[in-house]
């Protein structure tokens, strides 16, 4: 059986390649909750690969955290909410002006509102505080989507490049500095080897990756991206994420 064409297919072959690998193994093993296919893959045993990474001392010191907003991560976000930390999400795919949603514990709490009907993208779109970046806190600990990981920190999203302009214009309002720990949560059959992942100037490496398995303190040694370079950003990208051309406007 043909596999499925990816959505965002062709900007980067080699990347092509180890995602539809890592989709594939995620199918065939039914480690995969849903089809993995073009997305951040949900699994059996993220609640798992959540509680490991909620364990880090700098998960636990943090204030202000932020995830991206897929299923995956829902156990993450979760058990943030439940540590009482503020919790930065971005609007599936940018797509919207106001392209972030705060939620605060308190102000949930206060408004009744049970954080288990936040965990997903209905319940934190219904809930949450609209933000724009420019009115981002400091980010203490960010948890980006990992389709493919490695143990030295390297890492490929799906493909559409969300992760790095996020983190390209946190950067900018200085929301995201080269100290702000980088993790994320997969199934142990994302993570494959060093070499099959390229990273490029853009590309924001790993720190910590947890899975069902374990937790990976990568220790990476590659260079983090600075500010966003408006030059790499792509046409179809300004087309999309509405609040692009008004961001590059600014000073």
């Amino acid at each position: 059986m043909s596999q499925p064409a990816a959505r965002w297919e062709g900007r980067n072959v080699t990347k092509d390649q180890v995602r539809a690998r890592v989709w594939g193994a995620l199918e065939s093993s039914g480690a995969a909750v849903g089809s993995p296919w073009s997305a951040i893959p949900n699994y059996k045993g993220a609640d798992d690969a959540a509680r490991i990474l909620a364990g880090l001392p700098e998960f636990r010191e943090a204030k202000v955290v932020k995830s991206n907003p897929d299923p995956a991560q829902g156990p993450f976000r979760l058990a943030a909410l439940r540590a009482g930390k503020k919790l930065y999400t971005p609007v599936p795919e940018l797509v919207q002006d106001t392209p972030f949603v705060l939620l605060d514990p308190e102000v949930l709490e206060h408004s009744g509102v049970a954080f288990e009907e936040v965990e997903n993208a209905s319940g934190f779109l219904q809930h949450g505080l609209r933000v724009e970046f420019r009115d981002i806190e400091p980010i203490d600990f960010f948890v980006v989507g990992c389709v493919a990981v490695t143990r030295a920190g390297g890492r490929t999203g799906k493909g559409a490049g969300f992760a790095d302009l996020e983190l390209g214009i946190m950067r900018h309002y200085g929301s995201v500095t080269p100290s702000t720990p980088i993790a994320t949560t997969v199934h142990d059959l994302q993570v494959v080897d060093d070499g099959d992942v390229v990273m490029e100037a853009h590309d924001t490496p790993l720190d910590y990756v947890a899975t069902p398995g374990g937790l990976i303190e990568t220790k990476t040694t590659m260079p983090r991206p600075g500010k966003l370079d408006w030059n790499a950003v792509r046409e179809d990208q300004y087309r999309d994420i509405p609040f692009l051309r008004n961001l590059r406007g600014e000073p």
